[in-house]
Order: structure tokens, then sequence, then C-alpha cells
């Protein structure tokens, strides 16, 4: 942890988001940097406590606040900042809309809220009339009314925000970007991306996964199923979609040159929560009677106006291994993580034979990971956070528009409330609305692969 903290103290990594960033977003009115940045944190549970840790290892950071409902939570980030040797911020508990007074002081600069899907677009919203700069974890709207809140208050304040989307970050994810702006794939024709992972079971306060505990949830649920598994009973949608359509947005230049058109969406029966409790809490638990409304696999397929392809796959409350699924594939080549194998014409071993992607992905390596990973991997989920939070702390000391934005954050979002109409509707296609309101067409994209920090 020393030396993780000695790096990011002294060495000159401010540049490191400025390499991501491209300017001024839509909407922005005002840029005064900043060297220190003074940051509020909304939501301190197991999300809240990761960034906390990683700001805390920075010197241009001061922690001036904190809130959450759940006195315990408060209790473990106030004793993770003591050791860190850092001042003892303001904490706000007293109920749910407490935050609001977080946001009325004066002397925070921004806020990261890492708060329960519901709660994300209001504080958002609030945030940003409060001239705060907004990190805002993920999935970052949960109605089509809650992405264009996001859009339309970012441009009548001027405000930014950056939706938290960490495996835009991944090493493979931007050793391929890096081979798409390279053109090895060709022209880009169809994606494969999702969130397939296990969540029947769940976290407790240290982080720990309780297997069987997830039988329970609502008011008797512990950290994530207490609000998490409501969401699988009521709701009929993809409902965490952008780990997956974040990274494949990002390559083929959604809201900057390209924008999704339209999506289909279709789900399986739902019987895996269902079988969980039986399994785990018997066949005469309370829960077991319940009927859940979300399928166990989604699938959508979305249209984008430059002319590819790409399904989604939310597949979260059935027995499975972890993967993204990620899959690109253009006129020239294709890679998938799955089996992490890829097959570039001419240039592979055999032909029509997949090659073992390890040694492309080196090759390719982005210029952040090669300089920085070493330093990054302590940081969580394999380093990513690293740089997510680092290029939002960049962002924000400038006031400069985030790599990820408030139009990215709606876009992505909107593919919950448009699978959940076109499930509805027997897979009946759902135009997704311009949120960039033409502008698409003419904003440039951003310069990801500046290899000079």
């Amino acid at each position: 942890m020393g030396s993780r903290r000695d790096f990011v103290k002294k060495t000159a990594i401010a540049s490191t988001g400025i390499a991501l960033l491209p300017g001024l977003a839509m909407g922005s009115r005002y840029n005064n940097s900043k060297v220190n940045l003074n940051l509020g944190f909304i939501g301190v549970g197991l999300r809240g406590t990761n960034h906390l840790n990683n700001i805390l290892l920075r010197d241009d950071v001061n922690v001036v606040a904190i809130c959450d409902i759940d006195s315990r939570r408060n209790t473990i980030a106030l004793d993770i900042i003591e050791k860190a040797g850092m001042k003892v911020p303001q904490v706000f508990d007293k109920n749910e809309y407490d935050y609001r007074n977080l946001l009325a002081l004066s002397n925070v600069d921004a806020v990261i809220i890492s708060t329960p899907w519901l709660w994300h677009t209001r504080m958002a919203k609030d945030a940003m009339v409060a001239g705060k700069y907004t990190g805002l974890e993920v999935s970052a709207a949960n109605t089509m009314e809650e992405c264009w809140d996001l859009v339309n208050t970012h441009e009548q304040t001027g405000t930014h925000l950056m939706i938290l989307e960490n495996v835009c970050y991944r090493r493979d994810i931007l050793a391929v970007l890096n081979m798409v702006k390279q053109d090895l794939f060709g022209e880009l024709i169809h994606f494969r991306c999702g969130y397939q992972h296990d969540l029947r079971f769940v976290k407790l306060n240290d982080g720990k996964t309780a297997y069987g505990k997830g039988v329970e949830f609502g008011e008797k649920g512990i950290s994530e199923s207490a609000w998490r598994t409501q969401h699988s009973l009521l709701r009929n949608a993809d409902v965490y979609p952008t780990h997956g359509i974040g990274p494949i947005a990002v390559m083929c230049d959604i809201n900057r040159g390209n924008r999704f058109v339209s999506i289909t969406s279709m789900a399986s029966k739902g019987v895996g929560i269902h079988n969980y409790i039986v399994k785990n809490g018997g066949k005469d638990h309370p829960n077991a009677k319940l009927k859940f409304k979300q399928g166990d696999v989604i699938t959508s397929m979305i249209e984008t106006a430059n002319g590819e392809t790409i399904i989604v796959t939310h597949d979260c409350n059935s027995p499975r291994p972890y993967s993204l699924g990620f899959r690109v594939q253009g006129s020239e080549g294709i890679w998938e993580v799955d089996g992490n194998r890829i097959y570039i014409e001419d240039k592979a071993e055999t032909p029509h034979r997949w090659d073992e992607a390890t040694n492309w992905l080196e090759k390719y390596d982005h210029p952040l990971w090669k300089k920085y990973g070493e330093k990054a991997l302590g940081a969580g989920h394999g380093g990513m956070d690293f740089f997510v939070i680092n290029a939002f702390i960049e962002s924000a000391k400038q006031n400069i528009a985030p790599p990820l934005d408030a139009y990215d954050a709606a876009a992505w979002s909107a593919i919950t409330p448009l699978s959940e109409v076109s499930i509805a509707n027997n897979g009946e296609p759902q135009g997704f609305p311009d949120f960039t309101r033409g502008n698409w067409v003419k904003r440039k994209p951003y310069q990801w692969m500046k290899d000079s920090y």
C-alpha cells in the first residue's frame, strides 16, 4: 500500500487524465482549474469505500464530507480515513435526504455517488444543480425520464457528470481498443457484450461473500440484497447494461460520429432465484412463493447509425462463471474474451483457426497500462478502478469534460427502459432517443490512444 501511495503522490500523473480528455463538453460554462480537489462521498458502502481507499492514496484530494444512512458504513469509512492520517470529514446520516446538506457545503468541489440505483439520478441532478462536479456509479438511470434528466440538468447547469464505468479501463479492453483504432480488425461490423455474473449471493460489510444468504432481501437483506433483488422481482429488463455496453460504445464512437438507433429484446423464463431460495431456504420459505418477473437471460440486439450490430446479454440469476462476453468483429478479424482468442486474416498462425490472444494483447497494450499498470493493480477490479478514478479527479480539477459524460450515461442506461418495453411487446423494436440532439454528427471521438503524458 505504501509504494502505491508514494507513486501517486510523487509521480506526475496529472496529465494521465488529460490525455483522455478532448476539451469542454456541450453545456459547459466555466473552467476553473484547481490544484487540490475537495471531495464529498455520497454512499460509502462496499463500492464507495473502494473509491475512498483509492482517493486516500492521492495528495491532491481532500475528503471533506461523507454521507450514508447506514451508520455502520460511516464508521468503517471514518476508520479508513483516520488510518490514512487524514482530517476527519463532516458526516451526514440523519435521513435519506441529508445528502442535500452535504451538497450545500461551499467547500465541496465534487462528489462521488455510490448508492442504490433508484437514488442515482436524483442525487446526480441535485449535485449538478449545486455546481458539484459529479461522479456517478453505474447504472446511471432507471427510466427514460431519468436519462433525459441527466442530460438536461448537465446542459442547464453547465456542471459535468462522469459515469464511473470502470470496465472501459480494463487492460484487455484498452488493448483491443488500441487494435480497433489501428484498424487491425478492419471496418467494424458486430459486437457482443453483457453482464453475466451469478449475483444470488451477497457481500458482507467486510466484502466477503456470504453463500446462501441471498434468500432474504429488502428489509431483511444484506448489502446489495437489501435493494438489488427487488429489481428482479418487479422488472423484466436488462437492469445493468453498462459494464458490457460501455466499452463497446467507446470502440464504435457512440455519441461521437455514431449513435444507437434501435433495440429489440427478449427474456427467457425466470427460475434461477426461485430455485436458489428453495435450495437454501426451503420450499416453504415465504420468498419461495414469490413470482420473480425478470427472465434469467435477457438478450438485446442494438443497431447503430453506422450499421454495426451489438448483442447485449444480462444473466445474473443463474449458476454460471463470471464473464462480460466481449466479442469485437470487423471485416479483417475478430476477438473474443471467452477463450482469450483472436483471429486476424492473413496474420493468423493457421488460416481459419483461432490464435491465443495473449501475445496480441501484450503487443497492443494501452500506453496507460504500460506506464502505470504495475502500480494500478492493487486499486481494485484488476487495476481498472485506479484509472477511472484518476480520470474523474483530473477532469474535475480542471472542470472539463470527462471521457465518459452525461450523454454516455444516458445512452447506455437507456437500454434498461427500452429493453423493458421491447420485452413487454414481444420483442418489438424500440428507437433510441438522440440525447445529443443531433450533435453526435459533429462531436469528435475522444483521444483515448494518445501516447504522451
